[in-house]
């Protein structure tokens, strides 16, 4: 039978970077050596205390249905988060958590965007962003940003992308896949810039804040630019910091009757996330904090090897990041070197000849480049330059 599909699936794509992972995954399951530096996925394991958490839950019946928007518990921590690390107050009632940070920013896009409006997105953006934007019926306008530009864009470049028709402006800093950080200053410039157009809302994707080591402290716009919290929807989650990506739990803190329409949208989608998970994500918010120092430690040394290694590559160019956990080095000259089409047919290549998985920079908007996820052990990261270093021509 030959179903008719709906117009929106027509031109969407499964997220590249699930898409490569499932195929390091199948050549690995055949039997090949597969290094995956594709996910952006920690490879610590969750902490006990929270696992404890969610076992106690189990074992206390709480597997009901909960509130949409959370249970009181989780969305109190949350709260208190935001006070403590971030000197953000918020209302329970701005507050939503959902089924992680993807789903956040989804709903967010649901709830505020239709047909004509604009949404300005930074590139290199997260592969994910456009796509949600274009389900929602609304049109991002992408603004580049080079390697030499620090993958970071001006405010010149925000005032010339923005128009009448934008409704949202996307920032994550840190970034995916750069791990570029927006200094105050930077932040105070974009945001003069956008207390000019009152009616565009900013989307604050702070998912990467703890893993940081390029500024002295974390900030986002709400911080340096306080008139513009009451449009500033801050999206967070659990999954990169306690290393709980398979949990599945985000959060979003922003104006109220914003917050109230993305709630509405969850309540006729997905509901309430795993109350299992919401027992655990309380447990990590209200816990020790002392896993995050030990991870970011550990991605900061990662990065250094690695971008040692990967500066020491024929034909590469690599910025240092300054968080998150990823490079996203300039391949141009190595894809020439090699004849290849594009950082499609490289990304290909290293698969197949390497054994080494990357996701190309296209699917981030910044064609010739490939992000690679330090998210893995030294030694495999070692070996996986090591690959790389065989199969590049000098």
């Amino acid at each position: 039978m030959d179903i008719a599909l709906s117009p929106r699936v027509h031109d969407l794509k499964p997220s590249p970077t699930l898409a490569l992972t499932a195929r390091a995954k199948a050549l690995r399951d055949a039997g090949q050596d597969i290094i995956g530096l594709g996910a952006g996925e920690p490879d610590f394991d969750t902490p006990e205390h929270i696992k404890a958490a969610a076992i106690a839950a189990i074992q206390a019946g709480q597997t009901k249905y909960t509130p949409v928007d959370g249970t009181p518990e989780l969305k109190a921590a949350v709260q208190e988060k935001f006070r403590r690390e971030n000197d953000l107050d918020y209302g329970l009632d701005q507050i939503l958590v959902s089924c992680g940070g993807k789903h956040s920013f989804y709903n967010l896009c649901q709830a505020l965007l239709g047909p004509g409006d604009e949404v300005v997105v930074p590139a290199p953006y997260w592969v994910s962003y456009p796509p949600m934007v274009e389900l929602a019926g609304a049109r991002p306008v992408i603004v580049p940003a080079t390697q030499d530009d620090g993958f970071k864009i001006t405010p010149e470049r925000l005032e010339a992308a923005l128009t009448p028709a934008t409704r949202l402006f996307v920032l994550n800093s840190p970034s995916n896949p750069t791990g570029a950080v927006y200094s105050e200053d930077e932040l105070r410039a974009l945001g003069a810039v956008l207390a000019r157009h009152p009616r565009v809302v900013i989307a604050s994707d702070d998912i990467y804040e703890h893993i940081l080591w390029g500024q002295p402290r974390f900030r986002n716009i709400a911080n340096v630019c306080p008139e513009l919290k009451e449009r500033t929807v801050v999206l967070n989650g659990v999954s990169k910091a306690y290393s709980m990506t398979g949990w599945r739990i985000g959060y979003a803190a922003g104006p109220k009757a914003l917050i109230q329409a993305m709630k509405n949208i969850q309540s006729q989608s997905t509901s309430n996330p795993a109350s299992i998970s919401q027992a655990a994500a309380t447990a990590a918010l209200t816990g020790d904090q002392g896993f995050i120092d030990e991870i970011k430690a550990e991605f900061k040394a990662r990065h250094g090897a690695v971008l040692k290694g990967l500066s020491d590559l024929p034909g590469v160019r690599c910025r240092p990041a300054e968080g998150a956990f990823y490079l996203f080095p300039d391949f141009t000259i190595a894809i020439d070197r090699l004849g290849l089409a594009d950082d499609l047919a490289l990304g290909k290549f290293f698969l197949e000849r390497a054994g080494v998985a990357l996701v190309p920079g296209s699917a981030f908007g910044a064609p010739g480049h490939l992000r690679l996820s330090f998210a893995t052990g030294m030694e495999q990261l070692e070996t996986a330059l090591a690959r790389l270093r065989q199969v590049l021509p000098a």
